[in-house]
């Protein structure tokens, strides 16, 4: 278990405190889709932690999805994620760059963009 906490905490505080607001109900009204992000410390694949961004009841959590089956599954590293998350590092480079791997659904994964974040002036 990896003790360095990750930066990608902090961004999926932000993010279940956003979608608690208006603007992030109307992201799970608008989406309604459940994403599993995995991120890496270092090297993706290793010491993963799992985090649920479910926009069909607006949750952010920590472990594996409860509910089924999820949308689309994305791995970072946690700087990457961080970028992405951020808007510093657009996605699609982000996943030609390797930095970010998908599985599942490519359409729900193209729903998946830096504005499901809360914008970076919080953080």
């Amino acid at each position: 278990m990896a003790t360095n906490p990750l930066k990608s905490d902090a961004i999926m505080d932000m993010m279940k405190e956003h979608l608690s607001t208006d603007a992030g109900k109307e992201l799970t009204k608008k989406i309604g889709l459940v994403y599993q992000i995995n991120v890496a410390p270092k090297k993706l694949g290793f010491e993963e932690v799992t985090y649920i961004v479910d926009l069909k009841k607006g949750e952010v959590t920590k472990g594996k999805y409860e509910g089924g089956k999820v949308d689309a599954t994305f791995s970072f590293k946690d700087d990457d994620f961080v970028k992405v998350a951020t808007g510093k590092m657009n996605p699609q480079i982000a996943f030609i760059r390797g930095a970010m791997k998908i599985k599942g659904s490519l359409s729900a994964a193209q729903k998946f963009t830096p504005d499901i974040f809360p914008k970076p002036s919080k953080l």
